[in-house]
């Protein structure tokens, strides 16, 4: 169960002038609403924002991160990929700061769905990924995740913090009263993270492209997305399953039982 106390978010790591911060539970939440996880990076007071959400949550974020930085220090929104619940809320961000959004190439011509018709502030990640310098000094990698589950997908990871931010990949669907930020035991997370992997992710090619690229950079933690965030030997415990596993097309006659 998430602690009273971090519906306005948590720190999950903190050097100097560098913040890692989890945006907290949305204490509304409505029944059968598939339940998302929202960053914040800070370098030397700039900010940028990781898979910041839908409409519907957009408040609530604006409320939270409001706690940590003031809106126009954002100079960065990163879009994992392009599902509402991740993106739905861009031409909202785009009104408030002065951000500059970064997103799979793939999708800047589903864009203008969302109201986007103006993409001067809008900047397609290369298919093999890139790196963005927050405040002119903070690495971010932005790490292929393509068909995990979106054919244009990324992670990105802060290498002074050394946490993942992994998007869907990761994710666990808990049942309410049953929710945990931290994910540490991976067996007893399990039940809650297969489904959706067997079901939304690719195949395990798809899953083994992205950990070659994922373990040599040894992350502390991984964020996802959904559900919670993988700490101490839960990530590796994860990554060992997911190297493993099953899922999408290698399943497909399953679905069709």
């Amino acid at each position: 169960m998430i602690a009273a106390e971090d519906i306005n978010g948590k720190i999950l790591f903190q050097d100097g002038d560098h913040q890692f911060i989890w945006l907290g539970a949305d204490p509304e939440a409505v029944s059968g609403v598939v339940q998302t996880n929202q960053y914040l990076i800070i370098e030397k007071g700039r900010g940028m924002l990781l898979d910041p959400g839908g409409v519907h949550l957009f408040a609530r974020v604006v409320a939270v991160v409001s706690r940590y930085i003031s809106l126009d220090k954002i100079e960065a929104i990163f879009f994992s990929h392009q599902d509402p619940d991740v993106s739905s809320g861009i031409a909202l961000w785009l009104g408030v700061t002065s951000a500059k959004i970064y997103v799979s190439s793939l999708w800047l011509r589903f864009l203008p769905h969302f109201g986007i018709v103006d993409q001067s502030r809008v900047i397609g990640i290369e298919e093999h990924g890139n790196t963005y310098k927050l405040a002119g000094s903070s690495t971010i990698q932005f790490i292929p995740a393509h068909f995990l589950h979106s054919t244009g997908n990324y992670s990105a990871f802060d290498e002074k913090s050394r946490i993942l931010f992994s998007g869907d990949v990761g994710a666990a669907v808990f049942p309410p009263g049953k929710e945990q930020l931290f994910i540490e035991d991976f067996d007893q997370a399990l039940p809650y993270v297969e489904p959706f992997h067997k079901r939304y992710m690719a195949s395990n090619r798809a899953a083994l492209q992205w950990i070659k690229r994922v373990r040599p950079l040894n992350p502390i933690m991984l964020a996802a997305q959904h559900g919670g965030v993988y700490k101490g030997k839960g990530v590796t415990e994860f990554l060992d399953w997911f190297e493993r596993l099953s899922c999408g097309i290698d399943i497909i006659e399953t679905i069709y039982k």
